[in-house]
């Protein structure tokens, strides 16, 4: 097997994802589609086949097709006209995209940015994966996605983008670890939280859903915000984030210790996110907050989560935003399926 030479341990920027698919490192079930690279990470697709499942599984040794075999409830077709997976399920899906992943390389997948926004819970399997989300160096095989919804119903097509790859060379330096406070003061609406009993969100159709029909939002008692158990939350940074353009960064959950909340389903910010370079100064980092047994008072500028920033191997061909964004100037923001509060 060949082996991936970089111009120093980091990860890897648009150009040399594009490098990948050309010498099929990378391939993918049907062509690749013009926007599917990012600055730092790709893009992967649902292929039209999937599985109903009555339970969350890691391969071990396995194939993941031969542990669906002892899960499977039924298989499902995923169509041009859209299937619905209802939340409470869990879901194999496997993805257009396979890996044939070069000596040298490792790579990691999180939910994209509005998928963890409609409270979709998704990880990356691989066959004989001791863990989720991350594939070992050298890997061959196909990639399949756990999905698990779990406040809307969500519609999905052949294409539809749940979550994204990060490709990582060597061993890369934690450049820095920055806490993320939770802003409580930005304005009369500081929050969202999910409609339990709410319609189905096509995530293909954008700017399609009154925000209205699925969210509640949520203004401020005595300067604290109290999360309910089993409830979702979209909330915003108290500080601007940055992520220089030739870094990455993944937001992190912090100890469990500090709160019974999880936060940020969607870790990846690319390079140029609220960069004056990349015209998005001022943005702040969504958090997608999720409770869980015990309720929880928050306060303004409460450490929530950490940002990890990490080094590209080199700068990327482009910057998050060039291109057009969704989430680049953005404060306290829904996912782009919805239309402006």
């Amino acid at each position: 097997m060949s082996s991936f030479q970089a111009p120093r341990p980091g990860i890897l920027p648009a150009q040399s994802i594009e490098t990948l698919i050309a010498t099929g490192a990378i391939t993918s079930d049907t062509s690749f589609d013009h926007d599917q690279v990012q600055p730092a990470s790709l893009d992967l697709r649902l292929s039209d086949q999937a599985w109903r499942v009555r339970a969350s599984f890691l391969p071990g040794r396995r194939k993941v097709e031969e542990r669906i075999a002892d899960v499977a409830m039924h298989a499902i077709e995923i169509t041009d006209a859209g299937v619905v997976l209802e939340k409470g399920c869990v879901y194999i899906v496997r993805l257009q995209e396979r890996l044939k992943l070069p000596q040298g390389l490792i790579a990691r997948a999180n939910p994209k940015s509005s998928t963890g926004r409609v409270d979709v819970f998704v990880r990356l399997l691989t066959d004989q994966g001791a863990s989720f989300d991350d594939v070992a160096e050298g890997y061959d095989g196909p990639l399949y996605m756990e999905v698990a919804p779990q406040t809307f119903s969500i519609l999905v097509r052949p294409g539809t983008r749940l979550n994204q790859l990060r490709l990582k060379a060597g061993d890369p330096p934690k450049l820095e670890t920055r806490s993320v406070g939770v802003d409580l003061q930005g304005g009369d609406i500081v929050g969202f939280r999910g409609r339990r009993h709410a319609g189905v969100v096509d995530l293909d159709h954008i700017d399609g859903h009154d925000p209205r029909d699925f969210w509640e939002p949520l203004t401020l008692r005595r300067g604290e915000l109290l999360l309910d158990p089993g409830e979702f939350y979209i909330l915003a940074s108290s500080d601007d984030v940055e992520i220089p353009v030739d870094q990455a960064a993944e937001m992190t959950p912090i100890d469990p210790s500090v709160g019974e909340f999880r936060v940020h389903y969607a870790g990846f910010f690319d390079p140029g996110f609220g960069t004056d370079e990349a015209h998005g100064a001022g943005s702040k980092g969504v958090l997608e907050v999720r409770t869980h047994d015990t309720p929880f008072l928050l306060e303004h500028g409460q450490i929530v989560a950490r940002l990890v920033y990490e080094p590209l191997t080199e700068r990327p061909s482009r910057l998050y935003g060039e291109s057009g964004s969704h989430y680049q100037n953005q404060g306290l923001k829904l996912s782009k399926h919805f239309r402006v509060w």
